[in-house]
């Protein structure tokens, strides 16, 4: 009688618990999957249902840049800092489509929802990119604004490509004007702080992608800090989504790139904003040197504000950046 009436439709104890084994296994699919799955889905010929689930460029080289475009009105796009994607931008991009901006952030190559490509991980490729996607969209009058090493691709964007279709940039705990300890940069960070970084990519970067936001990037570390475990998550989340070779190559990218001639070049209003407590790109080498450089700069220091502000201080952030861009 039990095989009959599942023959008829009924659910043996066996079908349930196969059913819900599958329903488990899908849930529990690592985020890089449904990514590479998103891409498949993306790259379906022109017309299909698809071909519409995600916004890419493809670039001279053949690398997918994934970006997301939202709104109307005057142009704000983001770059993402090391080894994130555009969804690090998720609260400022909701809070200017409010305020009637059009808003738009990419995921870097190798980054994100971009292609896993093994080479070009360095700033002129960076730049190159970001030119690509603003010229696909025939933006003008844009605002860029970058976090991190995204503030050291926007620095280079505007210096390699010319100003003409920006109005304004705004760089956030930017990696300006050189990271690295050189002869003429006694106060950057030694060469072997950056060769840790490496390794650790290389050896265990799940677990390195979890201590490093648990710790100095949003100063979760510091006394009396609460830590916020959706903040950490989503850190790590946004971080395995990308490949390895990027992130490892990235950070030469964003420590030893000295972005001095580039940032003297700049004639469009810049807003540079820093934290003086932030613990991966050190106050006194960066921000304040970065203004002095820039022909028309405005310094904004903030006073305990970690690496990740834009997360953890979002309200203070969102608002400095809307009184800006209405200035």
């Amino acid at each position: 009688m039990r095989r009959k009436r599942t023959a008829e439709g009924g659910a043996s104890r066996r079908d349930f618990l196969v059913t819900g084994a599958a329903a488990v296994a899908a849930a529990a699919m690592p985020a890089a999957s449904l990514t590479a799955d998103a891409h498949v889905r993306a790259t379906a010929p022109a017309g299909t249902q698809e071909a519409r689930s995600m916004n890419t460029i493809t670039t001279k080289d053949g690398v997918e840049i994934f970006y997301k475009d939202w709104g109307k009105g005057q142009p704000i796009v983001f770059s993402h800092g090391w080894p994130l994607s555009a969804d690090d931008w998720d609260t400022q991009m909701l809070f200017f489509l409010e305020h009637g901006y059009r808003v738009i952030a990419h995921d870097r190559r190798g980054h994100g929802r971009s292609t896993q490509v093994g080479g070009g991980h360095d700033m002129d490729h960076y730049a190159d990119d970001l030119a690509a996607l603003t010229a696909h969209l025939n933006l003008k009058g844009a605002v860029h604004v970058g976090h991190s090493t995204g503030g050291g691709e926007v620095v280079h964007y505007l210096a390699r490509h010319g100003q003409s279709r920006v109005a304004k940039a705004v760089i956030i705990s930017a990696v300006p004007p050189l990271m690295v300890k050189t002869a003429t940069n006694p106060g950057g960070l030694p060469k072997e702080v950056f060769d840790g970084l490496q390794v650790q990519v290389a050896a265990n970067r799940a677990q390195f992608y979890y201590d490093f936001p648990a710790g100095p990037f949003y100063g979760y570390n510091r006394p009396g800090a609460k830590p916020s475990q959706g903040v950490i998550w989503n850190w790590w989340r946004q971080g395995m989504m990308g490949g390895a070779k990027a992130h490892y190559d990235g950070i030469v990218a964003f420590s030893q790139t000295d972005f001095t001639e580039d940032l003297k070049k700049i004639t469009v209003p810049v807003l540079v904003m820093h934290g003086d407590d932030d613990q991966i790109v050190p106050y006194a080498d960066s921000a304040p040197l970065s203004a002095k450089l820039l022909k028309n700069s405005t310094l904004k220091t903030y006073k305990g504000f970690p690496h990740g502000m834009p997360t953890t201080e979002a309200d203070t952030i969102n608002a400095d950046l809307l009184t800006f861009l209405k200035g």
